[in-house]
């Protein structure tokens, strides 16, 4: 089995949203500068901005990924073996999926910024999900390497 990705997104968060923090670290900057002196200011400043960073970063790392054998979505995997169908959705039926229509026991990997998902039907008697909701940029691209995934590892 190859463990060459067929697959890999990297879910992360859009441009508008460092812009945003950005601008909101420079705000607290503002304030923070007319109350206290000057270079605790900045160090106040300086420990926002990082912590924006981090988090942006951390929160915009969650992975997609499908190889030769798995299928990883954020820090959950599961072998092809389990698969069900894979279905790619448009923003409406993702919104449906993840909001009315949802079960509690699903698996979700989702993002506000990615509108677009996958819902994979998981076949693992062990497991207790019935099915994984990720968000994705390419939902068509996901659930054809996903089905491919499911075929490759049944033959």
């Amino acid at each position: 089995m190859s463990t060459t990705p067929t697959y890999d997104e990297r879910l992360g968060v859009p441009f508008r949203w460092w812009v945003q923090g950005t601008m909101l670290v420079a705000t607290l900057w503002l304030a923070v500068v007319v109350a206290v002196p000057g270079a605790v200011a900045w160090v106040v400043t300086a420990i926002a901005l990082a912590l924006l960073g981090v988090g942006l970063w951390s929160y915009g790392n969650a992975r997609l990924r499908v190889d030769g054998a798995t299928f990883r979505a954020g820090r959950a995997h599961i072998h092809g073996q389990f698969l069900g169908v894979a279905t790619a959705l448009d923003a409406d039926e993702a919104r449906w999926t993840a909001g009315p229509g949802a079960d509690a026991r699903a698996y979700l990997v989702l993002r506000p910024y990615l509108k677009r998902a996958v819902k994979v039907e998981i076949t693992d008697p062990a497991d207790p999900a019935p099915y994984w909701l990720v968000a994705t940029r390419q939902p068509e691209e996901l659930a054809a390497a996903l089905t491919a995934l499911r075929e490759s590892v049944r033959h």
